[in-house]
């Protein structure tokens, strides 16, 4: 099978005699702190997922600096972003709407020129390629009003949602509606959403009100991905449990989230109704681990999840991971199902 067909037959759970798909996350961290290492790595693998070179046409009137290098960085959205570290994207120190009945959200920019992004190019990149191609846009709906708003501030807005807030949320859910439709008319495989909603033991919010305001949001995003015959992938770090069932009735195809912040085994109920896309644990075996705990992990997630497909190979290089380490995902990946 070529890359493509066999993620397709991961997804689909008809993957009786492939190998898992491999996917590789890389920060620049990475780039900058471990690049031989990773440079080895990415030469002796096959790599079966991708994403289109992303050109706007139209520049943003608003967005500039880098958002991995040390200083100022201002998002497409127009938050302000302060970074320390090399490699490692700052925070937002001050929100643009300081009003709580949202009468300043009009300091915000929604960044419609992204839907300027070459067409043409990302046709001519899904011509020539064997691989996956998961789309040029990720939606983020909840993360994306923490930067515009504050977490704090944001919290209480969720839970007395003045009409200001609902107002804008509308307006953004508007965009992102018709940026992944945009995406979706493209030759690409799968269009990408993501919200980081858990933290190391529970949702960060209640799962009725995730269900209340976040729930329909994906569910737009689900269905303008399967309308136009395309898969649909979600990232989400820390412990999101409470929500898998409802991803899994919404038709997500693929969730990357912390498998070991929840549990192998507590997943397992999931088997063969939803895949997941990774991942091995970056918190503790990734940079602490031995090559022997990393595949005792993998093997974990195999036995809980593997059913003809349903796990993708992944992990995330990034600060403080041993490239070893990192390597040995895919060596015991390998092993199991090659």
């Amino acid at each position: 099978m070529t890359s493509k067909e066999l993620v397709l037959a991961t997804l689909e759970f008809r993957n009786e005699s492939g190998r898992a798909p491999r996917d590789l996350w890389t920060l620049p961290w990475a780039e900058l702190h471990e690049k031989a290492a990773l440079d080895d790595i990415r030469a002796r693998y096959v790599w079966d997922l991708t994403g289109p070179p992303v050109v706007f046409r139209e520049p943003s009137p608003v967005e500039r600096g880098c958002d991995w290098m040390p200083g100022e960085y201002v998002d497409a959205w127009g938050c302000r972003f302060l970074n320390i570290n090399r490699g490692v994207i700052g925070q937002v120190k001050e929100p643009q709407v300081t009003d709580d009945d949202w009468s300043d959200a009009d300091r915000v920019t929604v960044p419609e020129n992204w839907l300027s992004f070459d067409r043409d190019a990302v046709a001519r990149f899904t011509a020539g390629c064997d691989q996956f191609v998961t789309c040029g846009a990720c939606p983020r709906p909840f993360e994306q009003l923490q930067f515009i708003r504050g977490t704090a501030n944001l919290y209480m807005d969720l839970l007395l949602q003045p009409a200001g807030f609902r107002a804008f949320l509308d307006k953004m859910q508007d965009f992102y509606c018709r940026l992944l439709t945009a995406w979706a008319e493209t030759d690409v495989d799968a269009l990408n959403f993501m919200d980081d909603w858990g933290s190391q033991r529970a949702l960060l919010i209640d799962p009725k009100l995730w269900r209340e305001v976040f729930k329909p949001l994906y569910r737009d995003y689900v269905e303008i991905a399967h309308s136009h015959g395309k898969k649909i992938f979600m990232h989400s770090d820390g412990y999101i449990l409470d929500i898998i069932p409802d991803l899994v009735e919404l038709g997500v195809d693929a969730v990357n989230s912390q498998i070991f912040c929840m549990g192998p085994e507590n997943l397992a109920p999931f088997r063969g109704k939803i895949t997941f896309w990774g991942e091995i644990d970056r918190q503790h075996l990734l940079p602490h681990g031995t090559r022997a705990d990393i595949r005792r992990a993998v093997r974990s997630v195999y036995d809980a999840l593997w059913c003809n497909g349903g796990c993708i190979a992944q992990c995330e290089f990034g600060p403080g991971a041993n490239p070893e380490n990192v390597d040995e995902v895919f060596a015991a990946w390998n092993d199991l199902t090659e």
